[in-house]
């Protein structure tokens, strides 16, 4: 099919001819006797093209011309004009018409018109989607990845960018939820609001209290000074807790009642100062084990969870491995002004064979120092840190030849358990999940293992 093409004329043997001849050249062509016919056809009918004689009755060729481009200025419009009529046709141009052509229509000329009038269309549209395609690599372009799940990450993402729902980012160290966390703020409406990040983990309970909700002054030793919490400072932007999960437990209960309640006291204050934040929350550990083993409120978790994004780690990522790798040698080759500007066969595929325990971070930490070793345009194995040039992928025993290499039911079943919660990062549900059994069980034969993290 070489095109749909609306014909619009009030003459209907016109409207007939026109499509007799445009049939056999490969067009479908449908046809209206006024203005007003065509405008309706045009709301609910997908059209490459209109074409138009310029004097009918009622409403003319350029009104009907003016209110195509207003309303679908996605389809171009090629008007009929009387023979020697030039002002016509520079009206019907200024009114938005793609072309002309002129009484008596010679159908090869007229077909030779739609012909670039549909390629016109075409050509838009394509420009129009790799602008979107374009828009939505660098809507999250801080989050380089084309695999599956990283997919669904950036899906999500898309959907919740303008929400104030509380997030939960969670993932190994090295993941790059704090990148989440981020491009949240960025792209989202408070993107002109302040970011403010604190560690949960790097400070002792006074501090961080002090630090999250502000103090008076006097309010104990040192205060000398009064000083603004960091939920009232993230004011109209976005408060990122990195490292919830070690909260202290005493420090849980009031930033639940702030959560609740969209106000804090300063400690050694009597005042409530209202705020007005996006909360997003990151963890590395399993929050709902935390739950289970009373080391984290629940009506807490249920609060900060009302959004989870789960990062994958890099070993389940496939080929974004080398993707990430690419993209940080570009930047630090770009850094250090060296032509280094690709990975040999043999580097790309100790990449994707090691199992990457410090995730992205890791990855880009190797590329950095690949890039400042490296003394060709190339990435080789030798620029590699040793650990991932010596990696053997560690397995489970299951039979060996050597009756001595076997081992007790009891002792298979510990190393398999281990392997599984070392291959999810710790995370405890996962690892239940994998095992097909209860996490209260799995807690239990981790702490007889003398494994259970604590």
């Amino acid at each position: 099919m070489s095109g749909r093409v609306l014909v619009v004329d009030d003459e209907r043997e016109m409207c007939e001819a026109i499509a007799a001849g445009l049939g056999p050249r490969g067009y479908e062509v449908r046809w209206e006797t006024s203005a007003e016919a065509a405008l309706a056809t045009l709301e609910g009918a997908e059209v490459d093209v209109v074409l138009t004689d310029l004097n009918m009755r009622g409403m003319d060729g350029l009104a009907l011309c003016e209110r195509i481009v207003a309303s679908r200025p996605d389809v171009p419009v090629v008007v009929i004009t009387a023979f020697g009529s030039l002002e016509t046709a520079i009206a019907a141009i200024r009114a938005g018409a793609y072309d002309f052509i002129t009484k008596p229509v010679k159908m090869d000329a007229l077909a030779v018109a739609l012909s670039r009038a549909v390629q016109h269309r075409s050509l838009r549209e394509e420009v129009k989607r790799l602008r979107h395609l374009v828009e939505e690599a660098e809507r999250f372009d801080e989050l380089v990845g084309e695999s599956g799940p990283m997919r669904r990450v950036g899906q999500l993402l898309d959907r919740v960018i303008d929400s104030d729902a509380s997030v939960l980012v969670t993932g190994e160290s090295g993941t790059g939820k704090e990148v989440v966390a981020r491009v949240l703020h960025r792209r989202g409406r408070r993107k002109e609001g302040p970011f403010v990040a604190v560690n949960c983990a790097a400070m002792p309970e006074q501090l961080l209290e002090s630090e999250l909700f502000g103090h008076v002054r006097g309010a104990f030793t040192d205060a000398r000074a009064t000083r603004t919490g960091l939920f009232v400072q993230a004011h109209r932007g976005t408060l990122l807790l990195d490292e919830i999960s070690d909260l202290p437990l005493a420090l849980q209960p009031k930033l639940l009642r702030a959560l609740q309640e969209r106000v804090v006291r300063p400690i050694g204050g009597n005042e409530e100062i209202p705020f007005d934040v996006h909360l997003v929350a990151t963890t590395n550990r399993d929050l709902e084990s935390a739950v289970e083993e009373g080391r984290f409120r629940e009506d807490l978790f249920f609060r900060v969870n009302v959004i989870h994004v789960a990062m994958p780690p890099l070993r389940a990522r496939g080929s974004d491995v080398l993707l990430l790798a690419q993209h940080f040698l570009v930047h630090h080759a770009g850094k250090a002004g060296k032509g280094v500007s690709a990975l040999s066969p043999e580097a790309a595929e100790r990449l994707l064979a090691y199992a990457w325990p410090g995730n992205v971070r890791e990855l880009q930490n190797a590329m950095e120092r690949a890039v400042a070793l490296a003394q060709y345009d190339q990435v080789t194995v030798d620029d590699l840190p040793e650990k991932i040039r010596a990696y053997r992928s560690s397995h489970v025993l299951i039979a060996a030849d050597d009756p001595s290499e076997l081992v007790p039911l009891e002792e298979a079943e510990r190393r398999y358990i281990l392997r599984v919660v070392e291959s999810v990062g710790g995370n405890k549900t996962l690892a239940a999940r994998v095992l097909g059994i209860g996490r209260k069980t799995l807690y239990r034969k981790l702490v007889q293992y003398g494994a259970s993290g604590e």
